[in-house]
């Protein structure tokens, strides 16, 4: 199983990026719970959003509700996760993490820096 996180950089606030997550290996990736974390250096990992297959589970950090768009398109096992208004405070490495009850799959997480 591989997770292949892509689409982070450096960006001003205000501004947005768009990260992408591919899973492949996994047996069937409907059964599967997608989640963003990030971190940021000397801070705990956080959970940032998360879906399942059919939208019947989604949540989001308090902190990026109505900035940050996560979705999934099951027929190329892909998440994305849309991040407007970015800030400073959004600058972490940003992961991907799919689930199926106790089976965690991460992948190397992509970068996001927010700066002017």
């Amino acid at each position: 199983v591989q997770l292949v996180e892509s689409g982070g950089g450096l960006v001003q606030p205000g501004g947005s990026l768009r990260l992408s997550c591919v899973a492949t290996g996994l047996a069937t990736f409907t059964d599967y719970r997608i989640h963003w974390y990030r971190q940021a250096p000397g801070k705990e990992r956080e959970l940032v959003a998360g879906i399942s297959a059919g939208n019947t589970y989604i949540r989001y950090l308090n902190s990026v509700t109505g900035r940050f768009l996560i979705s999934r398109d099951d027929s190329k096992n892909m998440v994305y996760l849309q991040m407007n208004s970015l800030i400073p405070a959004d600058t972490a490495r940003y992961y991907c993490s799919a689930r199926r009850v106790t089976t965690d799959y991460w992948g190397q997480g992509t970068q996001v820096t927010v700066s002017s």
